[in-house]
């Protein structure tokens, strides 16, 4: 999968260990043509990590989730 195809929320899902590892491996090398394809594949990895999919688990460092408070 190359890093400017977008996905919807079914394709997601079905991404293999595999493939969510070169997503990794691109965010972490960070050696992208334009802000906008790591920008799809940090949404990629965030819609995982939303969907509790324990594929994004090894990843979270990439993410820099925060909880939030709801005061």
């Amino acid at each position: 999968m190359e890093s400017n195809v977008e996905l919807s929320q079914e394709e997601i899902q079905k991404l293999s260990a595999e493939e969510v590892a070169k997503i990794a491996e691109r965010l972490e090398k960070d050696a992208y043509t334009s802000a906008f394809e790591s920008l799809n594949d940090w949404h990629i990895l965030r819609t995982l990590a939303f969907m509790g999919s324990s594929l994004v688990e090894p990843y979270q460092h990439l993410l820099d989730l925060e909880a939030f408070d709801e005061c």
